[in-house]
C-alpha cells in the first residue's frame, strides 16, 4: 500500500492538475445536444476552453455567466437566469450543464435553490431543455472529481427512478475521464461483439471524435441521448471504470436498482480478462473470436516488450485513477515506479498504486523526484521538466496539445494495452538503445 504524502507548498510552481469545473464541463460534453455553462467569471471559462480546444483541436461549445465584481458581491442568481434563458433562446440545447467555479461557493450562495427557482419560474420557456447543476468549486478537487460530480448530477436529474422492465441485452457503462475517444469506441465495439446493447455515459466518442457535421451546431452533436439516460434503469448491469466513477454508479443503483461492478483499470492482461468475463457472464455467450485473437496479440506484445520495460524506472504524474492505471501496468511488465505524483489525496485508488509513496503536488515535485528515471509519464505540460532532466517523455492524460490525434490513441482492453507496450518500447529504444556489442 502506497503512503500518500500531502502537499506542503502554498502555491503550485508548475501546475499538474486541471480544475473541477473543467472536469464537469468535459463530462457534460459527452451528452447529445448539451452546452456546459460555467457559473463564474469569464476568465475561468476562457482558461478551460483554451485547454479543451488545444487538446481536441475542435470547436468546443462552452459558455459562461460572465460574473463581474458587482455580480459576485450582490449574488449571481440574476446572471445565471439570464444566461440560461439566453442559451435556450439562441441554441435550443437539450441539456444545460451548470458548473460552479468557486465564485458563488466563496460567497456561500444557494446555487441549487437558485436553479430550482429558475426552473420553476421559467418552466414554459425551458420546455425541452434539462438544466443540471454540478457544484464544482475550483479550490477543491481536480478534473476527475468534477467529471464524477457531473455524471452523478445527470443521473440523479434525468434517470427514471420507477421500476422498469430489465432488458437482458442492455448494459450501462460509466467511463472515467481518462478514457480517450478511441477507448470508448473500442469499449462499445467489444460490448456489441457479445450481443449487448451498451449505453455509455458520458460518451465523448460521439461528441469529440473529430467528425464534421453537415451544418454548424451550437451544441454538442453526438454523445449520450437524454432518452438513453432516462431509461438507464432498464439495464441489467452497470460497469463503472475508475474509482471516481463509484459515486455515479452508486447513484444509479440507488435510483433504479441496477447493480454495478467497478474496474479500477482496463489496462493490463489481468484487468481485461476480468472485464471480458463479466461481459461473457452478462451476455451468456462465449468470447468472440476477434477478442480472443486480440488477447493472443497482447500476449505476444508482452513477451516482446518485456525485454525493453523490465527494470526501467518510471516517474509518473497524473490524476489518481490514471496514475493507478499506468503504474499498475508498468509494474506488471517489470518496470519500477521511481516517483509518483498526483493532484489530490482523497481517492482510494492511491492506496493501490504500486509505489512506496505518492506525492500530492505539481510538476516541479515530479521534476525533483525524476532525476534518475528512465522515463517520465505525464501530460504535455511535463515536456519542459523532461527536457531539463534529459529524460524522455511519454504523454498521457489531459491536456495533450503538442501531438496530433491524442484522442484517437487506444489505452485499454487487449488492443489498447498492446499499443501502450509498443509506445513505451519505442520511446525506450529511441532514447536508450541497446548495446549491440555486449561485454
Amino acid at each position: 500500500m502506497a503512503r500518500v504524502v500531502s502537499q506542503t507548498k502554498s502555491a503550485a510552481v508548475n501546475p499538474l492538475k486541471s480544475s473541477q469545473p473543467l472536469g464537469a464541463a468535459f463530462a457534460f460534453l459527452g451528452v447529445d445536444g448539451a452546452i456546459p455553462l460555467l457559473h463564474g467569471s469569464q476568465g475561468c471559462t476562457s482558461f478551460a476552453l483554451a485547454l479543451l480546444v488545444r487538446h481536441f483541436n475542435e470547436a468546443i461549445p462552452l459558455q459562461t455567466t460572465a460574473m463581474n465584481e458587482a455580480a459576485i458581491i450582490v449574488g449571481g442568481a440574476d446572471r445565471l437566469e439570464e444566461a440560461i434563458l439566453s442559451l435556450k433562446a439562441r441554441t435550443r440545447p437539450r441539456l444545460i450543464g451548470i458548473c460552479t467555479t468557486a465564485s458563488v461557493e466563496a460567497r456561500d450562495e444557494d446555487v441549487a435553490g437558485d436553479v430550482e427557482n429558475i426552473k420553476r419560474k421559467r418552466a414554459i420557456e425551458l420546455v425541452g431543455t434539462e438544466v443540471v447543476l454540478a457544484n464544482t468549486p475550483d479550490f477543491d478537487g481536480a478534473i476527475e472529481e468534477g467529471w464524477s460530480k457531473a455524471v452523478t448530477a445527470v443521473i440523479e436529474a434525468i434517470a427514471r427512478s420507477d421500476k422498469q422492465y430489465r432488458n437482458p441485452r442492455k448494459i450501462a457503462i460509466l467511463p472515467g475521464w481518462n478514457l480517450t475517444v478511441a477507448d470508448i469506441e473500442h469499449l462499445r465495439e467489444t460490448a456489441v461483439s457479445f450481443g449487448l446493447d451498451p449505453v455509455i455515459l458520458p460518451d465523448v466518442s460521439g461528441a469529440l471524435d473529430g467528425s464534421i457535421p453537415e451544418e454548424w451546431m451550437p451544441t454538442t452533436y453526438g454523445g449520450t441521448k437524454l432518452e438513453e439516460i432516462c431509461d438507464l434503469g432498464a439495464a441489467m448491469q452497470c460497469i463503472a471504470i475508475g474509482e471516481h466513477m463509484r459515486r455515479p454508479a452508486e447513484a444509479l443503483q440507488r435510483l433504479t436498482g441496477v447493480p454495478y461492478v467497478l474496474f479500477r483499470s482496463l489496462t493490463g492482461l489481468e484487468n481485461v480478462d476480468r472485464f471480458i468475463r463479466v461481459l461473457a457472464a452478462v451476455s451468456r455467450k462465449q468470447t468472440p473470436l476477434n477478442v480472443r485473437r486480440n488477447r493472443m496479440q497482447l500476449q505476444d506484445a508482452m513477451l516482446d516488450g518485456h525485454f525493453h520495460m523490465a527494470g526501467k524506472k518510471i516517474a509518473i504524474a497524473s490524476e489518481p485513477d490514471q496514475l493507478f492505471q499506468f503504474s499498475d501496468f508498468f509494474t506488471a511488465m517489470g518496470a519500477e515506479i521511481a516517483a509518483a505524483v498526483t493532484t489530490t489525496g482523497t481517492s482510494k485508488a492511491l492506496e493501490m498504486v504500486p509505489a512506496k509513496t505518492v506525492k500530492v503536488g505539481d510538476l516541479s515535485d515530479l521534476e525533483s523526484l525524476a532525476a534518475t528515471a528512465d522515463l517520465i509519464v505525464t501530460h504535455s505540460h511535463g515536456r519542459e521538466a523532461a527536457r531539463r532532466l534529459g529524460v524522455p517523455l511519454m504523454r498521457v492524460g489531459f491536456p495533450m496539445f503538442d501531438r496530433f490525434g491524442s484522442q484517437h490513441k487506444l489505452t485499454i482492453l487487449y488492443r489498447g494495452t498492446r499499443d501502450v507496450i509498443f509506445d513505451f518500447a519505442n520511446i525506450i529504444q529511441t532514447n536508450h538503445p541497446p548495446n549491440p556489442w555486449p561485454t
